[in-house]
C-alpha cells in the first residue's frame, strides 16, 4: 500500500478510535435490551457516555477520510463507513430525539466488527 498521506497521524487517530470503541464496548456490556439505557439513571449516564464516544469516532473517521483523500477506508469495504460516520451527525443533531434502540443496535451489531477492522487497518499501516 503506497501512502500519500501522513501515516503516523492516521495511526494516532486510529489508536484513539480503537480506544474509544473499546470503552463503548465495555459500557455496552450491561445492556440486555435498549430499555436498560432508559430505565435507570446509571443506564442513562452510560448512554450519554456511549453517545459522546460515538460522536468522537464518527468525527475522527471523517478526519481520516480527509487526511487520506478518502482512499483508506474504502480499502475495507466490510464496514458501512458512511453509516458509522453518519451516526455522529445523527447523535449531534437529533440528541433529544435519540432512540436508545439505535445505540443498542450499534452496540450489539456493529461495534465488534468495526473494532476488528480498525485494528487490522492499524496493523496494515504499521507494516
Amino acid at each position: 500500500m503506497v501512502c500519500l498521506f501522513d501515516k503516523s497521524l492516521v495511526i494516532e487517530i486510529l489508536t484513539q478510535i480503537i480506544d474509544a470503541i473499546e470503552i463503548v464496548e465495555e459500557r455496552c456490556k450491561f445492556a440486555k435490551t435498549q430499555d436498560d439505557f432508559c430505565d435507570t439513571k446509571e443506564g442513562q449516564e452510560k448512554l450519554d457516555g456511549i453517545c459522546m464516544k460515538l460522536i468522537a469516532v464518527g468525527e475522527s473517521l471523517k478526519n481520516i477520510d480527509k487526511i487520506t483523500d478518502k482512499k483508506l477506508l474504502e480499502q475495507y469495504p466490510t464496514i458501512e463507513w458512511k453509516k458509522i460516520k453518519g451516526i455522529r451527525d445523527f447523535i449531534s443533531h437529533h440528541y433529544f430525539d435519540l432512540d436508545a434502540d439505535v445505540i443498542f443496535d450499534v452496540c450489539q451489531n456493529e461495534i465488534e466488527e468495526l473494532l476488528l477492522v480498525l485494528k487490522k487497518m492499524k496493523n496494515d499501516l504499521l507494516k
